[in-house]
Formats: C-alpha cells, structure tokens, sequence
C-alpha cells in the first residue's frame, strides 16, 4: 500500500453553513478562509507532499456578483495575512486556472508569492481558482497539439496547469457526494471521502483521523495484490 501523500479537497458548505446560522453567504467564506490555514499548516506537519484546494470554480462565477466580488476580495486577503507563514513554512504556492479575470493587483499579489516560493521544498499546496477539470484537459490537448508533441499520458500531465504527482485522496467536505469538475485527470486512481462537516467546521483533527483512515484501504491500482494471488492458489 502506498502513502497518502498527495491530498486534494473541495471546500464545500461554506454558504449553506452560514445560512444554517441566519448569516449572509459571505460569512461562511469568511471562516472558510480561516480554516485554509489550520489545516494547510497540518498538511505541513504531516508531511504531505501537495494540498490542493478547490477554492473558486469556473461554475462558480455564474453566483450572484455581490458573492463574486467578495470571494475575489477574499482571496487578495488571504495572500496578505499568509504569506509570512507560508514562507515560515517553507510551502510552495502556486494557483492553478485561469485567473485572468482577477484585478491587477490580486494578479501581482499572486505572480509574487509564487515567485518568492517556487524554489521551497516543504509542502506544495495549489489553490484551484477560475479552475474546470474538462476546460484543463482541452487546454493540455491544445498544448500538445500546438507544440506537436506526441499524445501519452507523461506529456499530458506536464501540459496540465500542474505536473505534480497523481492525487492520492480527495476529500469533499459538506455532505454532498460528488467531484464537481475536479482534478478530472489527477484523481484517475485516488481514494474518496465525503464528509458531512461544513468547511468552516473542519477541523485539524478530522483532517488528520481522515488521512490515518484511509491510509488503511488496500489500494490495487487495477491490480491483484500478492497476498490475493496466494490465496487465490491455495
């Protein structure tokens, strides 16, 4: 069996967990953002090798403006208040989507974090924003086919917005039981978990029973462990 080293999570239920709590939408993404860092900072200290987060979707941007404006503003925050920890940290971080509708400013703010952490060797943590699996895979396809690179599975994945390993376990929080558009390729052979806790109501606990979990499935990868080929002889 091999180590969950490469994690990937849909932060789902932020609006709905507010709304439970007869607050506006924007106050769940709110302490949504907060709990990005806790749990990026465990990723860290478990030793994970990538966190990649589904923080804004290109689905998303057809929610009212008023939540899209916020969520932008949102983001430009959160890369102010953590760029001092990330680089405590020794993370690499890097966005993966189209993001060009972002502002200016957000753009530069992004452009230099992942300038000033690209060459750090601890945690790789990717924030998926502006970000579709289906529109990545075309835009590997047309990477490949303007550079005229021959189509296998070791030149698709470097097309793609990131050439990091496999996901090994993708966790959707929030209750609800689907990929929604996510890391379509990356997750060919990961393990899921849906968990019914809110995002802004996950912990670093659950975060860390979740990884200790699943670390015990028996993962085959399509294949027949050596242990079934035995019994299957006996």
């Amino acid at each position: 069996m091999k180590s969950i080293q490469n994690v990937a999570i849909i932060m789902d239920g932020n609006g709905r967990w507010a709304q439970n709590r007869f607050r506006p939408r924007i106050w769940g993404h709110v302490r949504g953002a907060h709990v990005i860092s806790n749990i990026s900072e465990r990723a860290s200290d478990l030793g994970l090798n990538s966190l990649t987060l589904y923080a804004f979707s290109t689905e998303n941007l057809s929610r009212p403006e008023a939540e899209v404006s916020f969520l932008f503003r949102l983001l430009d925050k959160f890369l102010i208040r953590e760029e001092k920890k990330i680089l405590e940290n020794n993370i690499q971080f890097k966005v993966l989507g189209d993001f060009s509708f972002l502002n200016k400013k957000t753009l530069e703010r992004i452009s230099n974090l992942e300038n000033k952490t690209k060459e750090n060797t601890g945690l790789k943590l990717r924030f998926a924003f502006g970000y579709g699996g289906r529109s990545e895979i075309l835009r590997a396809c047309k990477k490949l086919n303007e550079n005229q690179e021959e189509i296998s599975e070791e030149n698709f994945s470097k097309a793609l917005y990131d050439d990091e390993s496999d996901i090994d376990l993708l966790i959707r929080t929030g209750g609800d039981q689907r990929i929604s558009n996510f890391l379509l390729w990356q997750i060919a052979y990961a393990e899921l978990f849906f968990t019914k806790t809110p995002w802004p109501d996950f912990t670093t606990q659950e975060f860390s029973q979740i990884i200790q979990d699943t670390s015990k499935r028996e993962r085959r990868f399509g294949q027949i462990l050596t242990e079934s080929i035995k019994e299957m002889s006996l």
